[in-house]
């Protein structure tokens, strides 16, 4: 660029070149909306898919695709798989994109009944208006879920989380992926409680995984995103047609958070696992709680499978305290530590009452049924000194 034949207006418009020498040792956030293409053919190519290449920020940015990359290797680790990723908006679009592009009119889903009540909703209030009916039933039934599977053909993804948000209810993994393979069903698997850390989906015979990277993959409450994994080539490109012409993108801040949050991932999870577990110990034996769910507990029902399929068993725990909506409520506002908020996944501990916030708007009865009670409590265990926390809910409780 000849700046010395520009007017001073034009030099203050115009992009200079990238100044840049040496490589930076952090990722760059590409903050823009658009690509430069250095002649009009390299366009075409890129439009036409002849060339691979950025060109507009809804179909992809560098922070973002190499997030997203970096996400599904985690997830494919061990494996041999070849995966992709792709970063979302939150992992709600990631959700919904996913299925949008996967499914038609007259699918069905079949899924959990204790699934994050904001899934069950969705399915309910916006899914099922492009035609595509949901099945919820117990995935813990074997025997019954292949008898759905049989009797009904429609049926085209399985679509569970494990440990399911906020029963704690654990799915084995590889059984389920079994059955849908028996059947020609597409298997997707919410991990976001575990991350790739604690468990891996895909090494048990999953199709694709979906995270709300805004919890512990970030872990740090600061940005909002979602990512949908996996490796059956078939669908990526649908996948990736759905996320541009839906807008779900992720943005390059969100992003670059997600990065930051991502380099002390196994740290974080170990201190989360190791809290969880002291944490439930102490309260299965208060005499203010009825039940710990938690699946490092030998006591739960689900710790057998959740040993086969984690390698520790996560910072999430639920927990019935005993009395009615009024004296729960009572209980956690006495709460000066750990903090009263509708999310999970961040260094510090975090406390939601799933019946009035998450599961507020899923059917009662639905919801009672699952085991999502009035004197049900979700604790996402920090990373704090576990000393401090248990004397904060000890003082709560008494």
């Amino acid at each position: 660029m000849n700046t010395k034949k520009l007017s001073l207006a034009s030099l203050c418009v115009q992009e200079y070149p990238d100044q840049r020498t040496t490589k930076p040792h952090q990722l760059p956030i590409y903050a823009t909306s658009s690509f430069e293409f250095e002649n009009m053919e390299e366009g075409i190519d890129i439009f036409t898919g002849i060339k691979s290449g950025h060109s507009y920020g809804r179909y992809g940015n560098p922070t973002m695709d190499t997030v997203a990359k970096k996400l599904a290797d985690l997830e494919a680790f061990g494996t041999g798989l070849s995966s992709y990723g792709f970063l979302t908006s939150s992992g709600m679009s990631a959700i919904s994109t996913f299925i949008l592009s996967v499914l038609k009119t007259g699918d069905t889903i079949l899924t959990q009944e204790d699934l994050y009540g904001g899934t069950t909703e969705m399915l309910h209030k916006v899914i099922s208006s492009s035609g595509i009916k949901s099945i919820f039933t117990d995935l813990t039934a074997y025997d019954g879920v292949e008898q759905i599977l049989q009797n009904d053909r429609s049926i085209k993804l399985l679509y569970f989380e494990t440990p399911a948000n906020p029963t704690m209810k654990c799915i084995d993994i590889h059984q389920i992926s079994r059955l849908a393979k028996k059947y020609g069903v597409i298997t997707c698997a919410d991990n976001t409680f575990c991350t790739p850390v604690v468990q891996q989906p895909l090494a048990l015979g999953i199709d694709f995984v979906i995270h709300s990277t805004t919890k512990y993959l970030n872990g740090h409450g600061n940005s909002i995103a979602g990512v949908i994994i996996g490796h059956e080539e078939k669908y990526k490109k649908q996948i990736w047609t759905t996320l541009k012409l839906l807008g779900t993108t992720c943005n390059a801040w969100d992003a670059w958070l997600i990065n930051n949050g991502l380099k002390t991932l196994p740290v974080r999870m170990e201190k989360h696992a190791s809290n969880a577990m002291t944490i439930s110990t102490f309260l299965e034996k208060h005499p203010r709680v009825t039940k710990v769910k938690y699946n490092g507990l030998p006591s739960n029902a689900y710790h057998h499978i959740a040993s086969k399929q984690m390698k520790t068993f996560g910072g999430m725990l639920s927990f019935e305290i005993d009395g009615s909506l009024k004296t729960v409520v009572g209980v956690l506002n006495k709460l000066k530590f750990c903090t009263k908020a509708p999310t999970l996944g961040d260094v510090d501990t975090l406390v939601l009452h799933p019946a009035t916030s998450s599961h507020l708007n899923v059917d009662k009865s639905q919801r009672e049924a699952s085991g999502i009670t009035d004197g049900l409590v979700r604790l996402s265990v920090g990373i704090e000194d576990v000393n401090d926390i248990i004397n904060d809910l000890e003082q709560a409780l008494s």
